[in-house]
């Protein structure tokens, strides 16, 4: 494996781009991330294991590129990505951070809102991706309920039975809360979603608008990024607010915050264990009766 200088020399010959120097920053649990610092130009660099992980951060670049295309957000460009060895790497424009400019939860909602409001034809995406470190799958399906049931929830819980976390018991509760999704979702056409909207997946630009990114994207039901963006600890009510007056939620989409929050907390049980596992259990056991 190539030290980080030789690393970084070699990015800089492949990518054309101008690297005095650079710094290690925080980029998340997985990556390693940098902040390449160049003729009057930042960059941020994320450096993954491509054998591990392959092809994770050329799937985050077709993610970004997907919602600077169809969203307003200020989403960082995509530079450059490619594999060295085996590290895949992802460059990508340096944004720098700033206070939120007053108004800025309701441009959120809103923003969020005209995203969610383009339908697409299919729930899935045009190949697999990851969420986290997991593998997501996006096989296109026709109705939300048979992919929320084949791609989301039976996949992770069939995946936690053999782990050993789940048990047989737990594997029929969550296929028969599957067979009711049908019942429980409101019909809408799929949107596009961030896929991973939390707290520490935006962040406020220098000129305090909002700034998405880590995305897992695929073509969903829109609530399932409202159900995220209340998972730990959810965003201002003024979002909540502005994103309503836009694009308006059906009705007791409260009651449905629990369904679109059992694929992450699955994936937290999958990856963390603790009390994520006891959380699903609550869900299914609610939802399965």
């Amino acid at each position: 494996m190539l030290p980080v200088n030789d690393f970084i020399k070699q990015l800089s010959i492949e990518s054309k781009i101008s690297c005095h120097h650079y710094k290690q920053v925080h980029g998340g649990d997985i990556n390693e991330a940098y902040c390449l610092i160049g003729d009057n130009k930042k960059y941020f660099l994320k450096v993954n294991d491509d054998v591990r992980y392959p092809g994770m951060l050329a799937k985050e670049a077709e993610g970004l590129t997907a919602l600077r295309k169809h969203s307003y957000f200020i989403i960082p460009q995509v530079i450059h990505n490619s594999v060295i060895g085996n590290k895949q790497y992802l460059v990508l424009e340096w944004i720098e951070e700033g206070v939120p400019a007053i108004d800025f939860w309701e441009e959120f909602g809103r923003l969020l809102a005209t995203m969610h409001q383009q339908p697409q034809k299919y729930f899935g995406w045009s190949s697999d991706n990851y969420i986290g470190s997991l593998d997501q799958i996006n096989l296109q399906h026709k109705s939300w309920s048979s992919f929320y049931t084949e791609c989301r929830i039976i996949p992770l819980v069939k995946q936690g039975y053999n782990q050993g976390i789940f048990n047989k018991k737990d594997v029929y509760l969550a296929e028969q809360l599957c067979k009711k999704l049908d019942d429980l979702f409101p019909k809408e056409p799929a949107s596009l979603l961030h896929g991973d909207l939390w707290n520490g997946n935006f962040m406020v630009s220098s000129i305090g608008k909002s700034t998405l990114f880590d995305p897992a994207v695929y073509n969903g039901h829109r609530e399932m990024d409202i159900g995220m963006t209340k998972l730990f600890g959810g965003f201002s009510s003024r979002f909540y607010d502005a994103y309503n007056e836009y694009h308006s939620l059906e009705m007791q989409w409260q009651q449905r915050l629990q369904l679109t929050q059992l694929y992450p907390l699955l994936v937290h049980a999958l990856l963390f264990n603790g009390n994520y596992i006891s959380r699903c259990r609550e869900i299914w056991k609610q939802f399965s009766q």
